[in-house]
Formats: structure tokens, sequence, C-alpha cells
């Protein structure tokens, strides 16, 4: 099976690929704007035309979009969440008709729900901030194509190599930089109370090794998250109690945005356990567990290595 990963070299992308890569019988392309990709695929600027082409020439059974950016400004966000999409959704209709799309969505499409509430795939999709509407429109191109396509609507990753975008990535580069100035380090942290259904970035993995195994046509909007919501403090203090971190933490007023207007998030993840086979294996404390072996711990040891 040959499976094309577009954003093989980002967070949700690295690890798909990792575990699409020690699937027997998978012959793994990589296409982006990295060296080390196979293809050379830029679905911000991309035509529908070239991109078929390059596709043809890939033969792709099946196709993963990871590409995807959550800052830059409006103008970067739409190209890469709302054109790119429609971009590759008519370019693959065009070059590989029967291949498999999945897609990666976003539970900021969402926008508010009522707090204790999980959120099913047919809730209204009313997204507060720039980056959750421009993946909204990502999302309504591949539904409304012609593809044997699904969209993982994922909540908020957590897990190993987190990137400083989020949340546990920035928080693990601050407790890195906190530990070392010891005992007079300060952590800075904005709003605690919101709630957000953490899922691990190799469940994530998992879901979408087996949206590309099954056979026949899957829904066409599938929620993964871990199906349960905890405040944000319990992430920043379990990321704190792996560090081992006993400096001060600061919080701070952040800018207006998702966080106050959606004070809680949980998805429902039903149709995952029955359509895709697929439930959350890892717990919050793993994750963070993984995530302070694999981004802080290192970051200490060639710190220290350093004589700093």
């Amino acid at each position: 099976m040959r499976i094309l990963i577009l954003g093989s070299t980002g967070y949700l992308g690295g690890h798909i690929a990792e575990l699409l890569r020690a699937v027997p019988g998978v012959r793994l392309l990589r296409g982006g704007r990295a060296p080390v990709d196979d293809l050379r695929i830029d679905l911000a600027t991309a035509t529908p035309g070239v991109l078929a082409e390059q596709l043809t020439r890939a033969a792709p059974d099946a196709v993963v979009n990871c590409a995807g950016t959550v800052g830059g400004g409006p103008l970067p966000l739409a190209e890469v969440n709302s054109r790119g999409p429609a971009v590759l959704c008519e370019a693959l209709y065009a070059a590989a008709p029967t291949a498999r799309l999945v897609h990666l969505g976003s539970a900021a499409e969402y926008g508010p729900t009522g707090i204790g509430e999980r959120t099913p795939e047919d809730a209204p999709a009313r997204p507060v901030t720039p980056y959750g509407a421009t993946k909204l429109a990502g999302t309504l191109a591949v539904l409304e194509s012609e593809l044997d396509a699904v969209v993982l609507r994922v909540t908020d990753p957590v897990g190993p190599r987190a990137p400083a975008a989020g949340l546990p990535g920035r928080l693990t580069a601050e407790l890195c930089r906190a530990v070392c100035r010891r005992p007079h380090g300060t952590v800075r942290v904005g709003d605690l109370s919101p709630h957000r259904d953490f899922v691990d970035v190799r469940d994530v993995a998992h879901a979408v090794a087996q949206s590309l195994a099954l056979p026949g046509r899957l829904p066409r909007l599938i929620n993964i998250g871990s199906g349960r919501a905890v405040p944000v403090r319990d992430l920043v203090h379990g990321l704190i109690g792996e560090a081992g971190f006993t400096g001060r933490l600061e919080k701070t007023p952040g800018a207006v945005g998702r966080s106050t207007a959606v004070p809680w998030q949980c998805a429902d993840v039903t149709a995952a356990k029955w359509e895709l086979g697929w439930q959350p294996r890892f717990t919050l404390r793993e994750s963070l567990t993984a995530l302070w072996a694999s981004d802080g711990t290192p970051h200490l040891a060639r710190t220290a290595g350093n004589g700093r």
C-alpha cells in the first residue's frame, strides 16, 4: 500500500509517519517543503493541475493530510488550512480518484459548547478564532468532495515532541528554562480554569492507521479525543510534577480568545469506537511523562553537559 503523508515533519505528521513506517506492506511517501520530503508540495501555493501531475506520478493508494498551521496571521492560516485541502481534493480526484484521503481537522472548529457536554460530530460548528474558522473551511472542502475521504477532528494533542506553538510544548520549554535557574525560576501561565480534552499524539496516529486499514467507506467526520475534559491546571501541575519544579508559578492575563470564549471542550468519541474500533490508550499522566522524557529531560542533560 502506497501512502502519501503531507506535513510529515510536523507534530502529528511525524508521529503518524513513524507508526506507518513500521506497518508491513506500507510504502511511505512524504510530501512537503522539508529537504527530507520525497515530493516537494506546498499546499499554500500549489495549483490543482501541477499537484495532480505530482500525485499521478506518486500513484498513492491513500493520502494523509497533516499539513496545517496554527499561527502567522489570517493569510497564512487561510492559505494552508482552507485553500490547501480544497486544492488537494481537486487534484487528488483528478489523479487518483479511488485513493482514500484522511484529513486531520480540529476540535477548534466546533467553538463554544455546553458545560459538561460531550460534543458529537453533528454539533453546530461555530469557531471563534481565525484558526478554527480556517480549519473548518478545509474540513468542509473535504466533506463536499467526491473522494473516499474521512476527516478526523482532533482535540488538543499532547505527548512526545510537542511543539512550542501549543501549551504543552511551550510549558515544557518554560519549565526547562526555569529549572535551570533554580531556585529563582518562574513559570508564567495564563488562565488555568478552561477544561480541555487532551488526547495523546500517539493515539491520534493509531486512529489514522485504523482509518487507512479499514475497507469500505467510513463516516465522513469522526471525533478523535480522550472523551474526557480536564482543567488546564491539571496539565500544568502534571508537567510541573514531572519536571520537579519548585519555583514560582505566575499567572498572567492573556489575550481574549479561545480560552475565554470556549471554557469547556470535550469530544464524544463514540463513533471512533464503533466505526474505527479505536479508543484512547494513554492517560494524561502517561502523555505528560512521555512529553517530559522526550523534550524536558534531554534538554536539561544537554544544559548540564554544557556546564550551565
